[in-house]
């Protein structure tokens, strides 16, 4: 199911919990990570810092700015980790968050 927000909305904020292939939150104690976003195709719109909620959860959210939400479409987005051995991972690993940025009345 896609994440749905109104245009110029900045909520509700994007959470989710990073898993391996078993479904096993990974932990992100150490680690920073950066919240991707995307047009189907197109270059990369968002490359911000997300907010790491519950490290040991693997817990994390993304906090909209209204220039975010600003142009109506379906999007594609992924949180990109980045452990305290430098090594990197994208979640999710087999496919992409979709964003539906509705269309307001006004």
């Amino acid at each position: 199911m896609p994440f749905q927000i109104k245009k110029n909305d900045t909520s509700p904020q994007l959470e989710a919990v990073l898993s391996n292939a078993e479904g096993t939150p990974i932990d992100l104690n150490g680690a920073s990570v950066r919240f991707h976003m995307r047009r189907a195709g197109g270059p990369i719109l968002i490359d911000a810092a997300a907010t790491i909620v519950t490290a040991g959860a693997g817990l994390v959210r993304y906090v909209w700015t209204a220039s975010n939400t600003n142009t109506a479409g379906s999007y594609q987005a992924e949180f990109e980790v980045t452990y305290a051995d430098a090594t990197i991972e994208t979640f999710p690993n087999s496919s992409n968050i979709q964003v539906d940025i509705m269309a307001d009345l006004t």
